[in-house]
């Protein structure tokens, strides 16, 4: 183990050859720690105190390699905006290695805007300190509302201008996964006819990910259908928070059902199923509604994958695992349904449940209110006082009808009502990344130097369910001047 608590133990690059490139991150003139996640740190088994200094900034900009670490880029591909491109790989991040905590469970440590790899097709591989920003506060957002992410160790400023539209200054994010295996990096292999790499890194799949399968029957089937399990999971997750991707190419599908590779990505406000923030997604492909919708495409591809080791029949095996897809919206029905009851404050369960949580996303479609203030307004509800959402609504006898439904339904419920109002304000968040709290708070970092708002969001967004006084602001949609919103890639 290293002085500062790295305990590598990288099996990917000792079981995986041929799958990465190994490489070394470009040096940097003048590293400098932004941001270090003390608790993440120390959950890994880190010297976070040790961490936070000169050395730690060299570390978690490349400059230095810790003890024990096997840089690499690692191979795959991907259909992206549903085109396939059979060769992007790791084009400006480095796989340090994978840390054991003290639990033994195991974790992926990446460096991202880390310079370029064999990878990279013609980018400069670097990252300006806005999106290294951006990630990071989302990731740590996204853990916070329980929800499965890549998160945050470490941001570095590099001392270098990194060039895009204007001059930026370069950062580096260092992050950590379950691991950053992809349904990509499963097509990689499958186009080029590799069987026997496809089925190498379906026998490492489930070893690290998924054990429980390896001793059924048919185990590559078994792994088809617990990658979508968790992707049903994960996407109902997104759905229920009003969380939108923006980018959900198969090469930023996490065969570990987490969220990966924030990029152009936002939290709805009004609701509405064709919402899209992505400055690239003209015709909607990743739209809010749609995502579902590509999450089963992506699988598909996994799928296609996965053929000729499922059976050496390929009938067979396209029947079996067109079953498996055709099950994946029951399957995400399920996991939407069960979180729309806790949101609702419905602790049992009855067959007109899902009429009634559709009938709410109905009344709050195309009206000027924000998703998620109408939700967490409920408890207030619940405890006698409709005001605090009817006040949301220019007519508000528009939502006193479902109001009426929705409060006989409550009525059958055998718990008190503070019960209901107390479970229910811990699954409805009031504060989310509001996208001109973010845009506020990455312009500071970007364009002044200065990290206060952002370590200030930051904080709010640690404890999403908690109302506190004096942040009330962050519990507010964007004004009428903040206009129509949109992001980029950052790449």
């Amino acid at each position: 183990m290293s002085t500062y608590g790295f305990h590598f133990d990288n099996s990917y690059a000792r079981e995986l050859e041929g799958f990465f490139a190994p490489w070394q991150a470009a040096m940097v003139p003048s590293p400098h720690m932004l941001l270090l996640n003390h608790a993440l740190a120390t959950q890994l088994g880190l010297d976070a105190a040790a961490l936070e200094s000169d050395q730690g900034a060299a570390i978690f900009s490349g400059n230095e390699i810790p003890q024990g670490a096997q840089p690499l880029a690692q191979a795959y591909a991907g259909h992206q905006f549903g085109n396939l491109s059979p060769q992007l790989g790791d084009g400006r991040a480095l796989l340090l290695g994978e840390l054991l905590d003290p639990n033994g469970r195991r974790w992926d440590l990446q460096l991202k805007g880390s310079g370029r790899t064999p990878f990279s097709r013609g980018g400069d591989g670097k990252a300006a300190i806005g999106p290294v920003l951006r990630e990071y506060l989302m990731g740590e957002a996204m853990a916070a509302l329980g929800i499965p992410s890549t998160r945050a160790l470490a941001a570095v400023s590099t001392g270098e201008i990194i060039h895009r539209d204007t001059p930026l200054p370069g950062a580096i994010l260092a992050r950590v996964a379950a691991s950053h295996i992809r349904v990509g990096t499963f097509q990689f292999f499958a186009i080029r006819n590799d069987q026997e790499k496809v089925r190498q890194l379906a026998d490492y799949t489930i070893a690290r990910h998924y054990p429980a399968v390896q001793s059924v029957t048919n185990p590559y089937l078994a792994l088809f259908n617990a990658v979508a399990d968790r992707q049903a999971a994960l996407l109902a997750r997104w759905m229920l928070v009003g969380f939108i991707h923006g980018v959900m190419n198969t090469d930023n599908m996490s065969i570990a059902g987490e969220t990966i590779d924030y990029g152009p990505c936002a939290f709805m406000d009004r609701y509405d199923p064709a919402a899209v923030f992505s400055s690239i997604d003209s015709q909607g492909r990743y739209a809010y509604g749609n995502q579902p919708l590509i999450a089963q495409w992506n699988l598909t591809r996994f799928a296609e994958t996965l053929v000729e080791l499922v059976d050496p029949d390929s009938e067979v095996a396209i029947h079996q695992l067109t079953a498996a897809i055709n099950h994946f919206p029951k399957v995400y029905a399920d996991y939407w349904l069960q979180g729309m009851r806790a949101k609702l404050g419905l602790h049992t369960e009855e067959e007109q449940d899902q009429e009634l949580a559709q009938d709410f996303l109905t009344t709050l479609e195309g009206r000027s209110v924000d998703y998620t203030r109408a939700f967490r307004s409920l408890s207030a509800v619940v405890l006698g006082n409709p005001a605090a959402l009817r006040s949301q609504f220019d007519d508000a006898e528009t939502v006193d009808a479902w109001l009426q439904r929705w409060q006989d339904r409550l009525a059958r419920e055998p718990m008190q009502a503070e019960e209901i109002a107390r479970d229910m304000d811990q699954v409805n968040p009031i504060y989310i990344p509001r996208n001109h709290k973010v845009e506020e708070a990455l312009n500071a970092a970007t364009q002044n130097r200065d990290l206060g708002l952002f370590r200030q969001l930051l904080e709010v967004l640690a404890e999403p369910f908690t109302e506190r006084p004096g942040l009330e602001s962050y519990a507010q949609p964007a004004p009428e001047s903040f206009g129509v919103y949109k992001t980029f890639c950052g790449t």
